[in-house]
């Protein structure tokens, strides 16, 4: 359906509008179950693979994961799953393009792909909004300094639907593309959907000489620059010490 034959049947009367949301910080699986549970809309996707969804996107070859923007889409009885993740699609595009246009002239991302992964690993990581830019900053002073990303939610992505809500020592040590305990830089992928603050932030990030942070336990994080403060701010907070 073309949005002027939307835009025709809208003003005779003939439909009314349904809507469907993708939320900031979902995972690839989760959008598709959102649009698979959508009422009154055409499931084109459901038998297809992830490789052939991308394909008839008009982006063969490339992965999923994080590519389409969060935020509610409105469609008409009928209309194609397909339809809607091809706006959310170049919805995506255009945020990420006019975020990377402001990026920090001393980013050490090197391309749009980059940042993408980056924000999308802040978005999992921003408890709080007001953090959000220093948790950006901890990460691009690690990647500057060569250091590994540590960050749980690359883990816990890697572990797919294995994962079953408990995070443990042995789920750090266990190798996969996506773990950043193991693997130095940033993973192949997104590992979900970020948001236009987060895609801002993971090219403008907090100046700030914090490599760590740790969760407070009220969705606020504190933030360090030594290994030393690190672990005191983790006793503090997280050990009750």
């Amino acid at each position: 359906m073309t949005p002027v034959s939307l835009l025709r049947m809208l003003v005779r009367g003939e439909e009314s509008l349904r809507s469907v949301t993708l939320v900031e910080g979902w995972n690839w699986r989760q959008v598709r179950q959102a649009l698979a549970r959508a009422e009154a809309m055409k499931p084109e996707t459901q038998n297809l693979t992830d490789e052939a969804i991308m394909a008839a996107l008009e982006r063969p070859g490339e992965p999923p994961e994080g590519r389409f923007f969060p935020d509610t889409y409105t469609y008409a009885k009928g209309s194609s799953d397909l339809a809607v993740l091809r706006r959310a699609l170049h919805a995506m595009d255009r945020k990420l393009d006019a975020a990377w246009a402001q990026r920090a002239p001393d980013t050490p991302l090197k391309t749009p792909q980059e940042a993408l992964i980056l924000a999308s690993i802040v978005e999992k990581e921003t408890g709080k909004p007001a953090d959000r830019a220093l948790i950006a900053g901890v990460f691009t002073n690690r990647l500057r300094s060569g250091m590994l990303l540590q960050t749980d939610p690359t883990v816990i992505y890697g572990l797919g639907t294995s994962f079953d809500g408990n995070l443990r020592k042995r789920h750090l040590l266990a190798d996969t593309p996506w773990n950043t305990y193991t693997r130095a830089g940033l993973p192949p992928t997104p590992i979900a959907m970020p948001g236009a603050a987060s895609l801002l932030a993971a090219v403008q990030p907090a100046q700030t000489k914090a490599l760590y942070f740790v969760a407070r336990g009220d969705g606020t994080s504190q933030f360090s620059a030594t290994l030393d403060e690190h672990n005191r701010a983790v006793n503090k907070y997280q050990r009750g010490q």
